[in-house]
């Protein structure tokens, strides 16, 4: 009997042990990433990874890759039906344009916002910016990956790549995602942010 009672309190201590592991990450974002993806409600994990998840994979913080952008507004765009993952089609807008220098190289990508989301309380400056790059299907994910940004201030936007992660279809089949506009490839490779994601 004593022998059982121990076995169930080494089994509780390493259980208790396991849910109080420090979360991992070089910089705060990552932490919160990290964590988010630990949490039971939040996480897009399946319960069977996420019991076994300690980490995303990162590319290393590298400040090349925050880079403030001009922004150029384009108004009287019209609403379309971006394509997802699955059947189900997204209402967006183009919102304007950005340009910036990376790897020597001049790049522009569209920037959209979400019809619906417009509408809900604390998302009305929420804007969607999804990329791919010469990265996908080696290091980073093959659909490509998102970087949320806010309303610009002026003609300017700071752009993160280090924060630029992966649709939630990457780690599980029941989300549906949008898929990246063509008009938004950059033939350059972005070595920030999430990279693809591996089952450990």
């Amino acid at each position: 009997m004593k022998n059982i009672f121990f076995l169930f309190l080494l089994t509780s201590t390493l259980s208790c042990a396991q849910d109080k592991l420090p979360i991992l990450g070089e910089t705060e974002h990552q932490k919160e990433m990290n964590a988010k993806f630990k949490d039971a409600v939040k996480s897009p994990l399946t319960d069977k990874d996420r019991k076994t998840f300690r980490s995303l994979d990162f590319f290393k913080f590298d400040s090349t890759y925050v880079v403030t952008a001009s922004f150029k507004r384009t108004p009287n765009e019209t609403s379309f039906k971006m394509k997802t993952t699955t059947d189900r089609l997204v209402d967006y807008v183009k919102y304007g344009e950005i340009t910036f220098t990376l790897n020597e190289k001049e790049l522009k990508l569209n920037i959209y916002q979400n019809i619906e989301m417009v509408k809900q309380l604390g998302e009305e400056e929420a804007l969607f910016l999804p990329f791919m790059d010469n990265t996908n299907g080696v290091e980073s994910y093959k659909g490509g990956r998102y970087v949320e940004v806010g309303l610009p201030k002026d003609n300017q936007m700071v752009v993160d790549f280090n924060k630029a992660y992966n649709p939630y279809c990457a780690y599980n089949k029941k989300y549906s995602c949008p898929i990246v506009p063509s008009e938004n490839v950059l033939y350059t490779r972005i070595e920030a942010g999430v990279k693809k994601y591996d089952k450990h």
